[in-house]
Parts: structure tokens; sequence; C-alpha cells
């Protein structure tokens, strides 16, 4: 009992202490201690008998083995967002979609805008930061209430696109690892499950903007509010669009033989395409490289310090037992599985770390028991990207607060419609297409 209290007293204090704007590389290392003190765990190894879990190494293994495995991928998906955006690539993309959808359907086109970067394998902060300013300008001209503009950037990044077959987001590859299989593994469902959240999840951002204005929301400008500067010249859309591509399709070409590592080179192969076909639109393209580098080192740092978090609580009693319980639910075995994922990417608010806390306990466990290893990948994949959107997310929070300037309060209500309950729908589809041999 006093194991399960840690367990579940430190991810609670780890949510809370987040939310209130702690320092994750300070807060998960304390509450990992709570953890692993409650359970009993020495915290030096040199307390612990020869091989036997402590404090210490379990943190640093999970920490050092998680940035050892995906820093790479982390670095060029960063420098890679970060060239698109500085050579106005990103933006000319986004603003030529707009042209097609027209204004009528501004919150659509910030949706498709940040889809189409996302699948395309932008960076997800990025891609925020990149569109933000043109959701800002449609949402203004269009009347629309400005505090759906997270829920329209979020949908758009996480859900339908992250976790999908073929993503280079590297929610869609760290069950490569584990399970053995492809990038585009259970396709037929993924695209199925896809179109259900793009549909579904889109009609509930109307409905909910509707309901709004019916009430008389209108949009609200601020005085804080910063207008996009208009660059005097953009690159083609057409030809901006190309460096995505390339990234799709060396990372097809390349995903049996060289497996996670086909994603190094074809986000490489995107940044070279980026500057070989715009070069001359580049303000810096030097510290763009600089400025993603060091994007990358914060965003691995912060999601390997939960995952050193993970490494101290899968080594506790309570987590076997509460894993034990997960994956003993009846019916299908990939349930279990893409809840274990879930409210392990939700307690940590990591999509990513929640995977690699979780996979490496259940992949071997359900391989052994038979089941489909592409139904297992693509159902812990759009799992992953469902309770990571709990309000102390770190993409939440810097989405509505930093990027958005809004409040959990205001924001929130259809952000985790979108980004939370849309995605478990996702899942529950998925693992019923599974059950009934779909796809497999």
């Amino acid at each position: 009992m006093l194991g399960m209290i840690g367990l579940f007293g430190g991810l609670a204090l780890l949510i809370y202490l987040t939310m209130r704007g702690m320092n994750l590389l300070i807060a998960a290392p304390l509450m990992a201690l709570v953890v692993g003190i409650f359970n009993g765990l020495p915290i030096f190894p040199q307390l612990a008998e020869e091989g036997a879990a402590n404090f210490l190494t379990n943190y640093m293994t999970g920490f050092t083995g998680f940035i050892a495995s995906w820093y790479l991928m982390f670095l060029t998906g960063a420098i890679f967002g970060k060239v698109m955006e500085d050579s106005g690539a990103a933006d000319s993309v986004s603003q030529w979609i707009v042209s097609k959808i027209g204004m009528k359907r501004a919150a659509l086109a910030v949706v498709i805008a940040c889809a189409v970067l996302t699948y395309g394998g932008v960076s997800l902060f990025v891609v925020a930061f990149s569109v933000y300013p043109m959701a800002l300008s449609l949402f203004k001209q269009a009347d629309l209430p400005r505090r759906f503009i997270p829920a329209a950037l979020g949908f758009g990044s996480t859900t339908f696109t992250m976790t999908s077959a073929g993503s280079p987001e590297i929610q869609n590859w760290i069950p490569i690892e584990f399970l053995g299989t492809t990038p585009y593994a259970g396709w037929e469902v993924s695209f199925i499950v896809a179109v259900f959240m793009m549909a579904f999840g889109y009609w509930w951002l109307k409905k909910m903007i509707s309901k709004a204005m019916s009430k008389g929301e209108r949009f609200v400008s601020r005085d804080t509010d910063v207008e996009a500067v208009t660059r005097s010249e953009l690159p083609d859309p057409l030809l901006s669009m190309v460096p995505l591509l390339v990234v799709l399709v060396i990372s097809f070409f390349f995903h049996n033989s060289l497996g996670t590592s086909a994603l190094i080179i074809a986000l490489t192969g995107g940044i070279l395409a980026t500057y070989l076909i715009n070069r001359k639109y580049f303000h810096n393209f030097g510290k763009a490289v600089g400025d993603g580098a060091m994007g990358a080192i914060v965003a691995i740092a912060n999601t390997a310090a939960v995952v050193g978090f993970g490494g101290v609580v899968k080594a506790t009693p309570a987590f076997t037992s509460a894993v034990g319980f997960m994956t003993d639910i009846p019916g299908s075995p990939l349930i279990g599985g893409a809840l274990a994922v879930a409210v392990i990417a939700g307690l940590t608010g990591s999509s990513s770390g929640g995977q690699a806390i979780a996979l490496p306990l259940l992949a071997p466990h359900y391989l052994d028991l038979g089941v489909n290893a592409e139904a297992l990948h693509r159902s812990v994949a759009i799992s992953s990207g469902s309770l990571d959107s709990l309000p102390q997310g770190g993409y939440v929070v810097t989405t509505i607060r930093s990027i958005c300037g809004e409040t959990h309060k205001d924001a929130y209500p259809a952000f985790g419609a979108l980004t939370v309950v849309v995605p478990i729908l996702g899942v529950i589809l998925a693992v019923i297409l599974f059950s009934f041999g779909f796809g497999i």
C-alpha cells in the first residue's frame, strides 16, 4: 500500500509541479526520488546489493538511454523545422493552403496547415509557432473566438497526423525498435482512423465555435497581440512542399533496411532540400540550424527527464502491479497495451516518453502471447497521442500559454476535447477493427 501511495503520489506531485511551472529537469528526478523512497529503493548503488535496483542507477539509465537512442532524430527534426521556418517555406505552404480553402473555413485552414507540416516531418512545437501568426490573422478576419486557436493548432498537429502510418514524427517510430515493425504498420486501419478523427474532430470544432458565437463570443483584440511580420518575398508554395515530400519518400525507401535510422537520413534530406531550393530566402541559415539544435537539446532533455522518472517507477513493485492490472483486462490484448501506454503518457505528459517507458515492458509480453505486431504498433502509437494532452503536458502548456497567450480555463476545454477525447475514440475504433481481423 505504501508503495502505491508513493507511486501515484509522486506522479500527482509531478503533474502539479509541472503545472506550477517548475522546471522538469528538477521536478522529475525529485519526484522519482519520492517514488523510490516510498517503495524502499536504495538511493545509491553502493547501498544496494550488486545488480539490484536503486534510484540513481535506474534514473540515469533511463535518462541517458533515451538520449542515446533518439537524440539524432530530435536534432534533425528540430533543425528541419527551423530551416523551413527561417526560409519562409512553412509560411508559404500555410498561406497557399488558406488561399485554396477560403476565409470562410478559417479554422479548417489552420488545421490543414498544421497537418501538412506535421506529416511532412516538421517538429510539433515549430508547427505551432509557425502557424499561430497566420491563425491569429485568420480568426481575426473571420471574427472567430480566439480561445479556439490552441485547439485548432493541437488538433491539426497531434491527432490524425502525428501517430498515423507513414508519419515521420517520432511517436510513429519508437514502436519499431521494440516490435520490429515499419512506420507503415497497420496502414489500412490507420487510414480509416485518421479519416474518422479528422472528420469527427473538425465537426466538433465547428460545433463548439458555432455554439460560442451564438452566445455572442467574437474575436477580441489585445494590446499584446504581435502582428505577423509580412515578408517581402516568400518562396513558391509548391516548391516549398518538396522538402516535405523528400522526408516522406526517403523514409519510405529506407525504413526496411535501416529501421529507425532511416528517419535521420530522411530529415537530413529534408534540411538539404530546403537549403538548395530556398537558399536565397533564408534570413540566417546558420542561426536557424543553431536554434534548431538548441531546441532539440531542450526538448530531448525534458523528455529524458521524464523517461528517467519512469526508469525508477518501473523498478518498483507498485508499478509492476499496476501494469499487470492493465494488461490483464479482459478482451483483446490490444486494449491493455493501448491503455498502459496512454496512462503512462498521460502521467508523464509525453507521448514519446510514455512509449519509451511502456514498450520495453509490454512488447515482449504481448509478442510472446502472439499479438500481431503491426496491430500493437498502431494501437499504442495512437493511444500515446491521447492522454499526453492532459493539462500538464509540455506541448499543451507551451501552446496554450506561451504561444497563444490564453488561459487553461478558456482554451483547454476545446483543446482537451480534440486532443484527448478524439484520439481515445480513434484508438477504440482501431482496436475494434484489428479485433475483427481488418488490415492484419
